[in-house]
């Protein structure tokens, strides 16, 4: 197609004018280098995403346990079992320093390298996605690697999901900017390899995947879906040969099938129970921000913050070591949350104290600059706020049904959905890391109470809060705009105007009525299409200044051509494509349309109306 200097009068369905508006610096120049690759090849991309993730995770792992050994056992190994509990630190007193020690270190390594990578990860994925086009720097991955092996290893209260979504993510991102892709795929490829890290920390495909569908990517498609799966499963693939194939946490109860289902009365429990944990999550979540603010404004610099913050940590794990036999919030928590699940662990106090300690170590590390997840942490609090409520249950209903390890199941999966938002994944999740399948109507339950209550509470998430003092909203719902499936037929709203262009402006303006002035017109040369004015004020302004003007003076060819039974989907990334302003609806499917062919015009201003009155129409 030639462009609008030429006097060639073709004009395919299909094919747009070629005057495009001049790209902008910056992203928009960026955009002009991208080279959009096609599915299986995105697939290949993501697949190398999944198994470099997979191999970070496994990295990641051995990482934390060396430097977890040297700083609890004083010895140089790479045999760290989080599940487990490790032997009493022969320091003594001296353990209050570890986290300080260890913070510091992190502290310079987030400063100096890459600031992002303080906290726990996501809120900067979740940005990255939404309002920078995918883009997150490659020295995130090696920052967040190491600052929160650091973190973990030397006791902050953090998990270790957080930082290796936020690595995944980075090289999804890294190696989509170095084969310079489009943003769309760009940020199909970070989701990936959020999704691949999560699946390799937790030996969870399934729910790695619904995380990424339910909290990360903004469009769902066979284009975009397929990355994720393809990443995820090679994630997975590479965790299992590194660990093994059991899940992440052994649940003796697993392999004794109910034979009969929970009674109303326990459900009613478990509804309770929902909303304990939603009340939970809401804590959690107004904890950490008030945490983040108030280290953030102590008079100090971010080193003497931290020693501040982490002191308090130290402090706490010698407290529980010596009075109990074991720090319990140190890390990631899974040995605790082991624990409580093996059905070892049914004491009240001791529950309820292990889920205050647990809310509090998480957000003074995080509010002090530790480096790590919320995931894990969240984990914890549910099992321990679940075992609470089922040692209560077991003192006052005995015959409920209702276990210490049911409600710590069902607590796990609640609190986790009710601070992260994403309700599906809570539960596919927690099946996958316990394999019990008999809770899961309970938790069905349980999740949907502490998600709505939270909601009610606070409309943000633990992800979403960190962004809005930002100014950057995350949608929290995702809507399928039904304008978009509709036929370019269904947006006319009326014949079309058209009007000679060697026609004197004077004479073609006086016939236009006053209805006329909202519609497009159709600029002819005989039967040939010579362009649109997609605002008829111009051809009155033009008739007032020179009223022998030809009005094909102001005919533009910055409209696609689209047969009526095309969808508005289909037809949007036409015009986005293209920079084009209007739409040529015809009724012809081949060949150079004429004006008899000419159904109607569609402007901008058209289809944003349309779109308004779909979104406003479906949240009625």
């Amino acid at each position: 197609m030639k462009s609008s200097d030429s006097n060639d009068d073709r004009l395919p369905i299909g094919e747009t004018v070629v005057r495009r508006p001049a790209p902008r610096h910056g992203v928009a120049s960026r955009q002009t280098k991208a080279r959009r690759v096609s599915l299986p090849v995105l697939s290949v991309l993501a697949l190398i995403v999944g198994l470099v993730t997979g191999l970070g995770a496994v990295v990641f792992r051995f990482l934390i346990g060396i430097i977890h050994n040297l700083a609890f056992q004083g010895t140089f190994s790479t045999t760290y079992d989080a599940n487990v509990f490790g032997p009493t630190p022969p320091w003594g007193m001296g353990v209050i320093l570890v986290p300080v020690i260890g913070g510091l270190i992190v502290v310079w390594l987030v400063r100096t390298f890459a600031p992002e990578a303080r906290g726990h990860g996501v809120p900067e994925v979740i940005d990255a996605i939404f309002f920078k086009q995918g883009v997150i720097r490659p020295v995130v991955a090696v920052v967040k690697s190491l600052a929160s092996a650091l973190s973990i290893g030397t006791g902050a209260s953090v998990g270790r999901e957080g930082p290796i979504i936020q690595i995944g993510a980075a090289l999804g991102s890294s190696l989509a900017q170095w084969t310079r892709l489009p943003t769309a795929q760009r940020i199909a490829l970070l989701s990936a390899g959020a999704g691949a890290g999560i699946a390799a920390t937790f030996n969870t495909p399934l729910g790695a995947v619904m995380f990424a569908v339910e909290l990360m990517m903004p469009e769902i498609s066979v284009a975009t879906f397929i990355p994720v799966v393809i990443a995820t499963g090679a994630a997975t693939y590479v965790g299992r040969l590194a660990f093994g194939l059991h899940p992440a946490f052994m649940v003796p109860a697993a392999s004794l099938p109910e034979t009969d289902p929970f009674g109303v009365g326990t459900l009613a429990l478990v509804v309770v129970l929902g909303l304990l944990c939603g009340l939970a999550a809401w804590a959690f979540i107004r904890g950490l921000a008030f945490a983040e603010t108030f280290f953030d404004k102590l008079p100090f610099n971010a080193y003497v913050t931290n020693i501040i913050g982490m002191t308090l940590i130290g402090v706490l794990l010698y407290v529980l070591q010596t009075q109990t036999g074991h720090s319990f919030v140190d890390g990631t928590g899974y040995a605790a949350i082991q624990t409580v699940l093996q059905g070892a662990l049914v004491s009240l106090p001791l529950l309820a104290i292990l889920f205050l300690a647990k809310l509090f170590a998480t957000t003074v590390s995080l509010g002090s600059g530790a480096s790590g997840g919320v995931f894990a942490p969240s984990l914890f609090m549910g099992t321990t706020l679940g075992g609470a409520f089922g040692a209560v249950v077991a003192l006052v209903f005995p015959d409920s049904g209702l276990s210490v390890m049911d409600s710590a199941m069902i607590g796990m999966a609640s609190v986790n959905a009710g601070a992260t938002g994403a309700a599906l994944t809570a539960i596919i999740m927690v099946f996958e890391m316990t394999r019990d399948y008999n809770i899961i109507v309970p938790m069905i339950i349980a999740v949907a109470m502490s998600v709505g209550l939270r909601r009610l509470l606070m409309a943000e998430n633990i992800y979403t809060v960190k962004l809005v003092p930002r100014g950057h909203r995350i949608p929290k719902d995702r809507h399928s705009n039904m304008f978009l499936i509709h036929p370019a037929r269904e947006l006319l709203d009326g014949a079309a105007l058209f009007v000679n262009g060697a026609a004197p402006a004077g004479s073609a303006a006086s016939q236009l009525s006053g209805d006329d002035m909202a519609r497009p017109l159709v600029v002819t040369d005989g039967a040939r299409i010579q362009g649109i004015i997609t605002d008829p004020v111009q051809l009155l302004d033009l008739a007032r200044h020179s009223p022998d003007a030809c009005v094909g003076q102001l005919a533009h060819r910055r409209f696609i051509v689209a047969h009526e039974d095309s969808v508005m989907h289909d037809i949007l990334k036409r015009m986005g494509r293209h920079g084009a302003e209007a739409v040529l609806v015809v009724d012809r499917r081949r060949g150079v349309p004429r004006a008899a062919d000419v159904k109607g015009v569609i402007a901008k201003q058209q289809i944003a109306d349309s779109v308004l009155a779909s979104i406003q129409s479906t949240n009625a």
